[in-house]
């Protein structure tokens, strides 16, 4: 069957439409914002998705329901938005007329110091206000994990975020009341087409559908696949890496199912972290605050779970404890699908068991036995919207007599891949789980890493690190409480 090409991108702004067929591959959303139209209530501050000065909320339809996500319009591709809907600062209080609720609580609060960070907030609360609009203090600072105020001015920023629903009502906002509205021009956009725009390296393609991505990536194996940008973004904006031609997957419905059997849970590999979130921490409670720090909540908007493991980083923040759960990805070359564990798919750095024209294309889970022990610990220089210094995750398996019958432990941040610590894991098993057979694998260690130095941390306090993280384990799992001291070492590294 032919596939039908479209030779430009259609998105709704604000409450405008816009057509565009002569657009970069590299142009992100901030730079169209200001440079190209205008609308310079968004900030850029840093350029790579920390500070969140650049937040925007973007509308996505999945299944017939409309979600607005904060999202970091610094590295947010232009070329990734066609069908959405893009709400800025600038249109949230009608010219001449009131300021919104979410702008009005942050002046009743005295929130906004210098006011350079404030558009950014304000965006973010927006965002949080529509999905919860009477938030806990827990879920606001969730919400704000990835907003920087340089004016220290928090507590104010909280305070907004609590009157918000006191100041506005919800169904008298437009991005509620005209939903159905909105819903329908987004669907209007929808036409099945692929999308093709600009060449060399300005080129870029949005796929029909999952068979039109592998026929195109089979065609074209050196193209560059972006679902998130949360990295790919940075090799634009702070290293000018020609990334063309690009790929986008974020508009690909079908990769963002999920299935859940009696085995485990599968995700389409364009599931975002928060996409995954509900279940993550419903199956898998001991990830929940791993996936709470993984980056900011735009990074979790953006991100997928699929991108962090083929992007194959070393210090990504998933592998590892997947790797411990067992997980297995599903790659796809052409029509032909097979079924690598994890564990097996990192080879050494920036290699990976894929082969030219092969993606992932989904993630398979499986539910921890009843008799397991598994944790995580992510060990940073800040507790959020930092990347891993070390990440160690670790899985025992007992039997009625206390002895271990299976360990699993890998961490991140080791080694120039994601790394299982076989001598550790095989100093463990057939023992006791018992502190002398713990201080046998933690010496084991040794033979399992030689870390780097870098300025995250030098290669010593890796080792050491890793191991006190297997003693912590044992010592949770044994039901003591060992010495809280991460949070320090986070601080003072």
């Amino acid at each position: 069957m032919t596939v039908q090409i479209r030779r430009s991108i259609r998105f709704l702004l604000n409450h405008r439409l816009v057509q565009l067929s002569a657009v970069s591959a590299v142009q992100t959303l901030l730079d169209f914002l200001r440079l190209d139209r205008n609308l310079r209530g968004t900030k850029e501050g840093c350029a790579e998705g920390d500070c969140g000065a650049c937040t925007v909320l973007v509308g996505r339809l999945l299944d017939g329901r409309l979600k607005y996500e904060s999202v970091n319009a610094c590295i947010r591709f232009v070329g990734s938005l066609d069908g959405c809907h893009i709400v800025t600062v600038d249109s949230l209080a009608v010219p001449g007329g009131p300021l919104h609720p979410v702008q009005q609580a942050m002046v009743e609060t005295h929130a906004s110091q210098c006011g350079f960070c404030t558009p950014g907030f304000v965006m973010s609360l927006y965002g949080l206000w529509m999905e919860n609009p009477k938030p806990s203090v827990a879920q606001i600072e969730k919400a704000l994990q990835g907003n920087l105020c340089r004016c220290t001015g928090y507590a104010a920023i909280i305070r907004a975020a609590e009157a918000v629903s006191v100041i506005g009502n919800l169904d008298r906002d437009p991005l509620v009341a005209e939903r159905a509205t909105i819903i329908g021009k987004l669907e209007s956009l929808k036409d099945g087409k692929r999308v093709e725009i600009g060449e060399g390296s300005e080129r870029f393609l949005l796929p029909a559908s999952v068979d039109d991505l592998a026929d195109i990536y089979a065609a074209e194996p050196k193209a560059r696949i972006v679902a998130g940008s949360t990295d790919v973004g940075l090799w634009v904006t702070k290293f000018m890496r020609d990334i063309a031609p690009v790929v986008h997957l974020s508009h690909l419905d079908e990769l963002r199912r999920i299935t859940v059997d009696e085995s485990g849970i599968i995700f389409g590999a364009g599931v975002s972290y928060t996409e995954s979130f509900p279940l993550i921490s419903k199956h898998f409670p001991q990830l929940t605050e791993l996936w709470n720090r993984i980056g900011g909540q735009q990074v979790r908007n953006m991100g997928t779970i699929g991108g962090n493991i083929a992007n194959g980083s070393p210090i990504g923040d998933t592998p590892p404890a997947l790797i411990a759960l067992g997980a297995s990805v599903v790659l796809r070359l052409g029509k032909v699908q097979r079924t690598v564990l994890l564990e097996d798919f990192f080879i050494e750095y920036g290699r990976q068991d894929r082969q030219p024209g092969e993606f992932v294309e989904a993630v398979r889970i499986p539910f921890l036995p009843e008799n397991a022990l598994y944790a995580v610990y992510k060990i940073t220089k800040r507790l959020d919207e930092d990347i891993s210094a070390v990440c160690g995750a670790f899985r025992v398996t007992l039997d009625g007599s206390g002895t271990v019958n299976e360990a699993i432990i890998a961490y991140g941040g080791m080694a120039g891949t994601p790394k299982r610590a076989s001598h550790a894991e095989a100093a463990l098993t057939g023992t006791a789980w018992t502190e002398a057979s713990t201080e046998a694998a933690i010496e084991a260690l040794g033979k399992d890493y030689t870390p780097l130095t870098d300025w995250r941390a030098s290669a010593d306090y890796r080792l050491l690190v890793a191991k006190n993280l297997l003693r912590r384990f044992h010592l949770e799992t044994r039901g003591e409480e060992p010495v809280r001291l991460d949070r320090t070492i986070r601080q003072a590294v």
